[in-house]
């Protein structure tokens, strides 16, 4: 029925098809305006991630705005006269640009020990040290030796400084409430619009400021930036180079303008329909699906190489039929195995549906919408050309054997128990490799060493006290609350004896003594820069009470005479009395070696429990840290479950189409090797895995198949003519052979491409696919031809 009404509409009717497929780029073409990018950090999260909602929550409670941070690293030291006026221009120009709420720089820190004045004058009006009368070496020196500003605003050589942008809330976010979906998604590019203009202006501030010191940006407005920065150079880079080695791998294997033309349209035209589909459905491309137009490139030419091929040898064949004829046999003896190559493919790319993030869901959907395109554009498109094309030009020049091919099919003939050895070898290689995968997601190193990114997160990161925060918070259990002791107050004197307010006695002693255990614990371990909480605060008034502890009572009447602009600040972000708890602040050394995340989080949670005696109600850990290892242990998860899915649905897909479980066994073999050989090198390697290379193995099996399905479909033909196995085999390798080889080749240097991007896991899922996709190729090549004599699937020779 498919095949008759193909035959008889679509072959017959070429000038219909090709209107009909104009009419279909041209609006899709149109769609393809709405095609957009995303790079904000939702992409890389879990949706419906309970820790998500949480961290909102603490976000709220405490407060939290968006911000910029700028290291500043002047060419004098930080205390001289030009450094800073240099620093304090700085700062007013930023704070000059009308989307900055505030800057807070190290001119802005409120001297408390500055003066002999009595502590309560010193609270009420501090000095900083950009005013004319204090002692700036003396007020430096406290900044420096500040539990809370030490490895925070200042490093700890007092070389770097951090300034703090604060950006305005947009007030357009502040109206999402009652707006529709298609309302919130204009909103929130209207944002990343702006978004690109603040870091234009700031980088142009800095650039002014170039010649004062070293000044790098960092903060998550300005990563977002520049991942939407990087995916559009991708996209471009990605598209452009594919694009270009494809034409040259077309003509170096045909050498005739007709074969470059026909699959290079075939090319153009599924990309710009599948950006105008993403353009309609409003599905954005991310860091993880930036790939998506090289990976069209790649497989719609693989489908169009096999049938340009497999038109020529036919042409060779029959010489008498016309063009017509031709095309109607090609696409007939093509149709089912492209068709299978397809589904198996998709099969692969739709195991990644199951990863809960939705970026990676969107990239599998976009690869199985892709594919089908393709497809339909391959058996569309490419027979329409051909039909218009005059038969004069379709020949090529005289076929060449292929060395490489030729080679292989002796090695498969001859050398079966090497190949055998060596596959045992691979396998074994394999496991141990396997069994040293690990998932990180070590964020600073997802970048170029050359990029600004990386430059300002590994600055903050070794000086500023590190970049990843991770938020410990402890809940208090709700007791009566006490009542003013006898104990004596020496701060009697500023007048509390009129003080109703109750906030002062909520501080007891073992909530404090908690607090200051819990933070001292985290501040010893190796792994954890800054931490910040008020147990920070209490060693600072320590310090100010001529280094004498302060008693609980004393803290709480400190509390509530300090000055509300200086609670906002140094307070209230690490406690909740409303909420009866504690917040601990800290940030993670993102770059130090050997850093175990997951294995991080476990520790602390232990810890909590086994030292401090805490229960899982007693407190609770949340952050970015705990948001991307939740992504990448669900994604090791789901992959490893899907990656058996793909393995049963292939080889279930492979006995449907040859109907023999023998075959079915020795077609999907070679390429599952393949595929754990790769995982097994990443393991031996020590690379990480992470949200992209941790999709190679599925994908790799779902793309690499197409080779064994191809070759044992042809051979399957064949042998029923020859009735000889290795006759069969070397027609097979001579034939259908070449054109494995020469798609393989198109895909492996399609994929190294990747190397050229400026985000590393890019650049590894480049590497490794390109290098499973060549050993699948040798495998399918040797091993599975191997296999075929040994086990004789079709029966005996005659």
């Amino acid at each position: 029925m498919i095949a008759h009404f193909y035959q008889n509409v679509i072959l017959k009717n070429p000038k219909a098809v090709f209107v009909l497929l104009i009419i279909a780029i041209l609006n899709f073409g149109y769609y393809s305006k709405d095609f957009k990018l995303d790079a904000s950090s939702e992409t890389l999260l879990i949706e419906g991630d309970p820790d998500l909602a949480y961290l909102r929550e603490v976000s709220e409670r405490y407060g939290s705005k968006e911000f910029l941070i700028l290291t500043y690293t002047p060419n004098e030291g930080m205390v001289s006269d030009p450094s800073i006026n240099n620093l304090l221009s700085l700062k007013y120009k930023i704070q000059s640009l009308d989307w900055v709420h505030s800057v807070i720089t190290l001119l802005d820190i409120p001297l408390l020990n500055n003066s002999d004045a009595p502590l309560q004058e010193r609270l009420e009006s501090f000095k900083t040290l950009k005013d004319e009368d204090v002692d700036k070496n003396r007020g430096f020196k406290e900044i420096l030796n500040s539990p809370v500003f030490r490895n925070f605003v200042i490093s700890e050589d007092g070389k770097t400084s951090g300034i703090i942008v604060n950006i305005k809330l947009s007030q357009k976010l502040e109206d999402l409430e009652n707006k529709s979906k298609k309302e919130i998604e204009q909103i929130k590019d209207q944002i990343k619009k702006q978004n690109h203009q603040n870091i234009l202006e700031i980088r142009q501030v800095i650039q002014s400021y170039g010649d004062v010191g070293k000044i790098y940006l960092g903060g998550i407005p300005m990563i977002a930036d520049d991942m939407m920065t990087f995916i559009k150079s991708d996209i471009i880079v990605f598209g452009l180079g594919v694009l270009l080695f494809i034409i040259a791998t077309l003509w170096f294997v045909f050498r005739n303008l007709l074969w470059i033309i026909v699959p290079i349209s075939s090319c153009l035209f599924s990309v710009i329909i599948m950006m105008g589909l993403l353009g309609l459905l409003g599905w954005k491309v991310t860091v993880i699906s930036s790939n998506f137009i090289a990976l069209m490139l790649i497989l719609t030419m693989a489908m169009n190489i096999h049938m340009s091929t497999r038109f020529l040898q036919l042409k060779k064949d029959f010489p008498s039929k016309n063009n017509f004829e031709i095309i109607s046999l090609t696409t007939s003896k093509m149709f089912w195995p492209i068709l299978y190559t397809v589904l198996t493919t998709i099969f692969a790319f739709l195991s990644l549906i199951f990863s809960e993030i939705k970026p990676i869901i969107d990239f599998g959907w976009m690869m199985t919408f892709g594919l089908i395109t393709s497809f339909i554009i391959t058996f569309t498109l490419l027979p329409t050309l051909l039909n218009f094309a005059p038969t004069n030009n379709i020949s090529v020049k005289k076929e060449q054997k292929s060395k490489i091919t030729n080679l292989l099919s002796l090695i498969s003939i001859n050398n079966k128990n090497t190949i055998f050895l060596v596959s045992g070898i691979v396998i074994i290689f394999s496991i141990i490799g396997i069994s040293k995968l690990e998932v990180e997601n070590s964020f600073i190193n997802y970048f170029d060493k050359n990029t600004e990114i990386y430059k300002g997160m590994k600055l903050i990161d070794e000086e500023l006290g590190g970049t990843t925060p991770l938020e410990v918070i402890i809940k208090f259990p709700e007791k009566e609350k006490l009542k003013k002791s006898e104990e004596d107050d020496e701060f009697d004197d500023w007048g509390d004896e009129e003080d109703t307010n109750d906030e002062k006695y909520w501080f007891t002693k073992d909530k404090i003594d908690l607090i200051t255990s819990v933070h001292n614990y985290l501040d010893s371990l190796p792994e954890i820069g800054k931490v910040l909480s008020f147990s920070s605060i209490i060693e600072v008034a320590t310090q100010l009470n001529n280094n004498k502890p302060l008693g609980t009572l004393e803290m709480g009447v400190l509390y509530s005479k300090i000055p509300e602009s200086i609670k906002t600040e140094i307070i209230d972000p690490y406690l909740s009395i409303k909420d009866n708890e504690a917040r601990i602040s800290l940030r993670i050394i993102d770059s130090q070696e050997n850093l175990r995340r997951n294995d991080l989080i476990n520790k602390i949670n232990f810890d909590l429990k086994d030292k401090f005696g805490l229960e899982e109600k007693d407190y609770k850990l949340a952050g970015v840290l705990i948001l991307f290892n939740n992504l990448l242990q669900s994604l090791f998860k789901s992959q490893i479950l899907t990656l058996g899915l793909v393995m049963i649905g292939i080889f279930s897909m492979f006995i449907i189409l040859f109907r023999n479980i023998k075959l079915s066994l020795i077609g999907v073999v070679p390429n599952f090797i393949a595929a754990f050989f790769i995982l097994g090198i990443i393991g031996l390697l020590g690379i990480p895995l992470d949200m992209m290379t941790i999709t190679i193995a599925a994908i790799t099996i779902g793309i690499a198949v197409d080779n064994s399905i191809h070759y044992i479909y042809r051979f399957k033909e064949e042998f029923n003519k020859i009735k000889d196995y290795n006759k069969t085999l070397k027609t097979c390798h001579s034939t259908v052979g070449v054109a494995i080889l020469n798609t393989s080749i198109t895909i492996v240097f399609g994929f190294s491409i990747l190397v050229l991007s400026k985000f590393i896991p890019t650049i590894y899922f480049g590497v490794f696919t390109g290098l499973a996709m060549l050993l699948a190729m040798i495998s399918v090549l040797t091993l599975l031809p191997a296999l075929i004599l040994i086990i004789k699937p079709f029966g005996k020779s005659s």
